[in-house]
Parts: C-alpha cells; sequence; structure tokens
C-alpha cells in the first residue's frame, strides 16, 4: 500500500524501499541524529534488517523512546524483539565530547560497517557551539569530520575482514547546499562566525545551513580524494553523500527560533504539506548505506538526491579550492581545540600502524 501510494503521490523517485533492504545479520552501523526525523528511520530500517545499530544522538532520553519505538516496529513487523540496537549520548557539538564518543565506539566495538552521518541543526538562528564555532557548522560538518576521523581505523579493520563487504560512510546533506552565498572561502573561524558575511536578515539562517550543507558534501569528496585514494581504499571504502528531499521532522520547529513565532510559524505550516515523510526522506540515504548499486559502481564521492539519482550538486561543491580549504580549516579547528592529539594520521589503522 504504501509503495502504491508513493507512486501516484510522486513522492518516492524509484522502487527502492526500506522492504528491499538486504540481510544486515553480522553487521554494524552506526547512525548520529538517529533518535528522531530521518536518522530514525534510517537506523529504524538498518536495525530491523538485523544489523546491529548504535545509536548517537544529544539526548538520552530521546534515546530511550527511540529504542522502545523501534522494538515496537519489530514487534509490528513480526521481527520479534531486537536486541543488538543501542544508544549512546555525544553532542556533535562539543569536539571534545566527539573525541571521547568515538575512542570508546573504537573499543568496544569489534567492526563498523556503516557510519551515517545524519545529526545536524536545521534552518534556524546563528548560535554558537561548546567550542564557540557557529553551531551550524560545528555540528552538522566539524563534528563529523572529527568523528569519522576517530571511526576511520575501525572501519578498516571491518574491511580487512576476510569475505566482508564493502564498508559505507554515508553524509546526508541538501539541496539547500545551492543556496550557500558565493562569498563562502572557508579560510578561518572568524569567517565562520561573521554572519554579515551571509548577508544577514531573513536569509542569515538559511545560508547558516546551507553553508553547512555545502560542507558535507565538500567533505565527502576530499575523504575520497586525501584519504581513500592515496590509500588505495577507493574500492573497500565507499563514500556518499546524500539528500533526503524536503522532509517533514521536528527541524521545521526551528522555524519559529529562526525567524520568531508568529512568521515561523506561518512557514511551517506552509511548506510541511509539501514535504515527504521521514521514511521516504530516508530512502537515499538506505540505498546508499546498503544497495549493491552503491558498491563503486561510479557512486564512490557522489552526491545523490534519491536512491541511484546522481544529484549533480552545485559549481561550489565542485570547487577544489574550496575544498582543500575547508579540510585545512577543520584540521585546525580541531587540533587549536584538542591539541596535536586530537585528529588521528588520516593513514592509521586500528593497530596504530601508519599504512
Amino acid at each position: 500500500m504504501q509503495k502504491a501510494f508513493e507512486q501516484v503521490t510522486g513522492k518516492a523517485a524509484n522502487s527502492f524501499h526500506q522492504s528491499d533492504v538486504p540481510d544486515l545479520h553480522g553487521k554494524t552501523a552506526i547512525v548520529t541524529g538517529g533518535t528522531g526525523g530521518i536518522g530514525f528511520e534510517v537506523a529504524r530500517g538498518l536495525a530491523l534488517a538485523k544489523a546491529r545499530v548504535i545509536l548517537v544522538s544529544r539526548k538520552s532520553e530521546n534515546g530511550e523512546e527511540a529504542l522502545k519505538k523501534i522494538h515496537e516496529s519489530a514487534n509490528m513487523e513480526g521481527g520479534g524483539t531486537l536486541t543488538d540496537i543501542t544508544f549512546i549520548e555525544c553532542d556533535l557539538g562539543d569536539l571534545k565530547h566527539v573525541k571521547k564518543v568515538a575512542d570508546q565506539l573504537s573499543q568496544q566495538e569489534e567492526r563498523l560497517d556503516i557510519l551515517v552521518c545524519d545529526a545536524g541543526v536545521g534552518v534556524n538562528k546563528f548560535d554558537t557551539s561548546a567550542d564557540g564555532i557557529d553551531r551550524h557548522f560545528a555540528v552538522n560538518h566539524l563534528g563529523h569530520f572529527l568523528l569519522v576521523n576517530r571511526l576511520l581505523p575501525l572501519i578498516r579493520k571491518t574491511e580487512a575482514i576476510p569475505g566482508a563487504e564493502p564498508a559505507r560512510i554515508v553524509v546526508v546533506s541538501s539541496e539547500l547546499h545551492r543556496s550557500a552565498p558565493s562569498g563562502i572561502h572557508f579560510a578561518s573561524v572568524d569567517e565562520i562566525n561573521n554572519t554579515q558575511s551571509l548577508g544577514g536578515g531573513l536569509g542569515e539562517a538559511n545560508s547558516l545551513y546551507a553553508r553547512s550543507k555545502l560542507a558535507n558534501i565538500l567533505f565527502v569528496k576530499g575523504l575520497v580524494k586525501k584519504v581513500l585514494i592515496p590509500n588505495d581504499e577507493q574500492n573497500k571504502i565507499y563514500v556518499i553523500a546524500t539528500h533526503p528531499g524536503a522532509v517533514h521532522t521536528g527541524q521545521q520547529d526551528q522555524f519559529k527560533e529562526a525567524y520568531g513565532k508568529v512568521f515561523g510559524t506561518v512557514m511551517k505550516y506552509t511548506v510541511v504539506p509539501f514535504m515527504r515523510s521521514p521514511t521516504q526522506g530516508s530512502l537515499s540515504t538506505i540505498w546508499a548505506a546498503v544497495a549493491d548499486d552503491g558498491n563503486g559502481n561510479g557512486w564512490q564521492g557522489k552526491y545523490v538526491t534519491d536512491p541511484a539519482e546522481d544529484g549533480k550538486e552545485s559549481d561550489m561543491a565542485k570547487d577544489e579550492i574550496l575544498e582543500g580549504r575547508l579540510w585545512k580549516l577543520s584540521e585546525n579547528i580541531i587540533t587549536e581545540k584538542l591539541g596535536p592529539d586530537g585528529l588521528l594520521p588520516w593513514n592509521q589503522d586500528v593497530n596504530g600502524k601508519i599504512l
């Protein structure tokens, strides 16, 4: 019934659905932002396919509720009680906390087959993170940059297991990356925290979000070119950026913070009827995490707007100079905040050996 409805309404771009996820028994997945919205649906889909799923989010009470709902889904769909799902609290806007949690996961987990970077701040007003960085940039990009760095040795360990399928890193971006202001250079923290460079006014909140989503795509491209290809891992670890579509999640409630209660409420109830459900919005990300078509068949480092659909990202998202500046700025910020050991060498394995 759901498939038929989506095809009639045009809310599904193709025939891939959560029910198409293959058996993931024996695999481990980490989903940031896994307690609500798109991230929850991704986590639920992977859990129902029998993967071990670790939900990472900022609030423990949200984690408890999410686990309860996933267990209920399993019972409703005849899958029985799931025991291999868990929650870990982490504020992606606090670099010290990200490092602590990532290292904890690296030590306790035997493998990591799928890492989905979904947690994020939606279109909202300017605020700073625990590290004094624009919270959009800090949560949506910088925290995930560090998380991937600290978990990459565990991912390498997994892809080296005989018979293991290629590991996946999926970063959730947005078509709104196209609205990122042309004056973005990723040159310094001062630039990141200077909202005047984003135009100010009602467009400021959108620009903050758009800049962070642009950073997501540039990070994916940089990860492939700077890390995976030099270490001959382009066919062992696949990295894809995705766009979930315009999705009705709790993020629309942030309109009231960004634009004021009256105008924000009007915006929310104007756009929500035209949005996809979180289930529909999860499909591009789940596809990138599990589908055979994602296994390097031209999708490495790509931006996907729907399952198996090339998003043809903006010119800024293809800018190698911007990509290089973002990478350098991200490393500099983390090193400044956490010290010289904040980042692991990008070519280090799980035993500390340099490849």
